[in-house]
């Protein structure tokens, strides 16, 4: 998938987090804010790459501010900006896995 336009999901409550993507410079552009970046930033890093990889997603700029959410919901929000940024409505790869 190509990132088209920027988008954003998600909120900046507690236990949620706020993804933003926009098209890249040819590679994975990461930030990530977090007040748990110490004990949880790998573990957070490693759910959205994996997000990514299975989006097939390899040019993106992402901005990630986290509030405790938990990996369930930080996929979800990844794959929900990826939606909106490329206008893709139909066979999206919700949790990896084609649907139509």
């Amino acid at each position: 998938m190509e990132i088209k336009k920027p988008a954003m999901a998600g909120t900046l409550e507690s236990s949620d987090c706020q993804v933003t993507v926009e098209p890249g410079d040819g590679k994975i552009d990461f930030v990530l804010e977090s007040a748990v970046i110490n004990q949880y930033g790998n573990r957070i890093r490693k759910v959205i790459m994996e997000t990514l990889k299975n989006l097939d997603i390899d040019n993106v700029r992402i901005t990630v501010v986290d509030k405790g959410a938990l990996d369930c919901t930080i996929k979800a929000r990844v794959e929900g900006a990826v939606s909106r940024s490329t206008d893709q409505f139909e066979n999206i790869l919700w949790g990896g896995r084609r649907k139509s």
